[in-house]
């Protein structure tokens, strides 16, 4: 008989943007009059850069005469985007990153989910807490914990984030195998040093351990003494995968483009202890599983790193980041203590209360959506997420509507 996968049934009750989802349904189908705003789900909702569009444009006009149609590209990536990424992205910051290592996908989310089918199913993982939930349901369907019990899954080492750490999580007690790290945090806005991943660097060289870096908020940075990238720190290219987007830095998020970098020198082990590296292996899941962007998605990635695109792209999270500014004064103003919204689009708030309750009563009675921290983990509760990726126009409706319901 046919079989399912019983690590399903571990996972805790839906995935929480769908909980989210359909909360906001319920409560729009009993309110139909009344305008919700939605500062919860980071999608963005500003155009495309000027430049990405005309490079579009001039795409899909090759794609309608035989000479310049494209079939089926390299599953990688095309040449042209790849060598643009590393140019810009590694070797301007002086991370020593080639092309070959970078492989062009369809989303950080797929990325950082597919990524774990490389290791084995025994490996320790260490997650933080809050976490965005990809992380840890997508080892959950693999089969790599026990039963979840008071919020946490058996199995998992958490790395707890908290106000007394500033959201960085310390160090693992313990020898783990595997590291999810995410700076700009998503959910908590937090950011790392150079000397804090410095460490983390050096913990997984000492170990063996693999750190899988979720840098998809990089553009967001603007304190020039923060890094943009993990291989901006010495030794990472040995011990650390980077996983980035197109979908928050050019607003890519209903074209879909992102990009894994994996290093040629990075590597696993056996049980015998022999390393392996993990370039070839990830190269052949990638031909095996993914059919590649389509030339006029990567014609337009591409676009982003040209003098206009670059200019317009910045123009574009700094938009954003005004957002995040508005809404960090008007909850400091409200009382409120937070973290984020200065070098990352989320702001992380202490509401000192149930997050659920507190999102229920932010829906209900401000028609503001946001996310409740619970649903990031342990110690995401008595937070709440709030995104900057909406209209300005909204964001300070949405500002006013929360000063009559929190004043």
């Amino acid at each position: 008989m046919i079989r399912v996968n019983e690590h399903y049934a571990k996972l805790q009750s839906s995935y929480l943007f769908s909980e989210i989802a359909k909360r906001v349904k319920t409560y729009q189908a009993e309110h139909p009059a009344k305008k919700v705003i939605r500062l919860g789900i980071g999608d963005v909702t500003e155009p495309l850069p000027a430049a990405c569009i005309a490079a579009l444009h001039t795409a899909v006009d090759e794609m309608a005469a035989r000479a310049s149609f494209r079939g089926y590209g390299p599953e990688q990536g095309y040449d042209f985007l790849r060598q643009a990424i590393a140019q810009n992205d590694y070797q301007a910051r002086g991370a020593q990153i080639d092309a070959d290592e970078v492989f062009v996908s369809d989303g950080s989310k797929c990325d950082t989910a597919n990524i774990q089918e490389l290791f084995a199913d025994k490996v320790t993982i260490a997650i933080p807490d809050p976490v965005y939930p990809v992380y840890v349901d997508t080892n959950v369907m693999a089969g790599r914990t026990g039963k979840a019990g008071k919020g946490r899954y058996k199995g998992l080492v958490y790395l707890d984030s908290t106000i007394e750490n500033g959201f960085v999580p310390a160090l693992p007690e313990q020898p783990v195998d595997l590291i999810y790290l995410c700076f700009p945090n998503n959910p908590t806005g937090a950011t790392a040093t150079r000397e804090q991943l410095a460490a983390w660097v050096r913990y997984a060289q000492a170990n063996k351990a693999l750190i899988l870096f979720d840098a998809a908020y990089e553009a967001f940075i603007r304190d020039p003494a923060l890094p943009h990238s993990i291989y901006e720190i010495e030794g990472a290219r040995d011990v650390a995968i980077e996983f980035r987007s197109f979908s928050k830095t050019a607003g890519f998020t209903g074209t879909r483009c992102a990009f894994t970098v994996v290093p040629k020198s990075v590597m696993a082990y056996t049980k015998k202890g022999e390393a392996v590296a993990l370039h070839p292996l990830w190269n052949r899941r990638h031909t095996t599983k993914f059919n590649g962007v389509s030339y006029p998605i990567q014609r337009a990635a591409e676009a982003v790193y040209s003098p206009e695109g670059k200019a317009q792209t910045c123009a574009l999270v700094d938009f954003y980041l005004g957002n995040a500014a508005l809404i960090r004064s008007t909850l400091a103003d409200l009382g409120f203590a937070m973290t984020g919204g200065e070098n990352s689009p989320y702001i992380w708030v202490n509401v000192g209360k149930d997050s659920w309750k507190f999102f229920d009563k932010l829906l209900k009675r401000a028609q503001v959506v946001t996310t409740p921290g619970a649903g990031f983990g342990r110690c995401g509760q008595g937070f709440i997420r709030i995104s900057a990726f909406n209209s300005r126009e909204n964001v300070e409706e949405a500002m006013q509507r929360l000063r009559k319901v929190l004043k």
